[in-house]
């Protein structure tokens, strides 16, 4: 029987074959380290591009919270010209008022009495003045509360003064009477 030496041929297959995992480990090793290396840029691409917009919402945001305080400065500032418009319409609208106070200052006058000075503070009226009899001061206080621009007047002093005269100083809250109670 002729005897065939098998080993060198199975040594070279399994040395062959060896060299063929290595081969193929190797390659698998660079083509992990590179799909790893295409994952690690993709994240960095998408981590870059993530990071551009947030800068621009940021920037954007900015934007809005500076055009927020031009609204708001405009706010305030349509506020205080509203308030403004506001106090001239109701100076405009007393115009016509303070004319009236004084008239109706005279035609409540009875006989007797001299007004030495009238004076306004806010919606009060503040008189002083000298009158013949005091009996005078009581009617032009009656005559004060009949109006209908004048509110209950309050008395604050009478004395007599020189030359048989009386000196008194009396208070009075100015009203604004309803539009058909003006016009009588």
């Amino acid at each position: 029987m002729a005897t065939i030496n098998l080993r060198p041929w199975r040594e070279e297959r399994s040395q062959e074959r060896q060299k063929n995992f290595l081969v193929n480990l190797f390659v698998a090793v660079l083509f992990a380290g590179g799909v790893v290396l295409a994952i690690g840029y993709y994240f960095d691409v998408m981590h870059e591009r993530q990071l551009e917009r947030n800068n621009y919402l940021k920037a954007e945001a900015a934007k809005l919270d500076k055009q927020l305080k031009e609204i708001k400065d405009l706010k305030a500032k349509k506020k205080r010209l509203l308030a403004r418009l506001d106090a001239i319409q109701n100076l405009q609208a007393s115009r016509p008022l303070i004319v009236r106070n004084f008239d109706e200052l005279v035609k409540v006058l009875p006989d007797g009495i001299y007004y030495s000075s009238v004076s306004r503070k806010g919606n009060n009226i503040d008189i002083k003045g000298l009158a013949e009899d005091k009996l005078d001061v009581s009617n032009l206080m009656r005559n004060i509360e009949s109006s209908i621009w004048f509110g209950e007047p309050a008395l604050s002093k009478v004395k007599l003064a020189k030359q048989d005269l009386n000196e008194f100083s009396l208070a009075l809250p100015v009203l604004t009477p309803k539009t058909d109670q003006g016009s009588k």
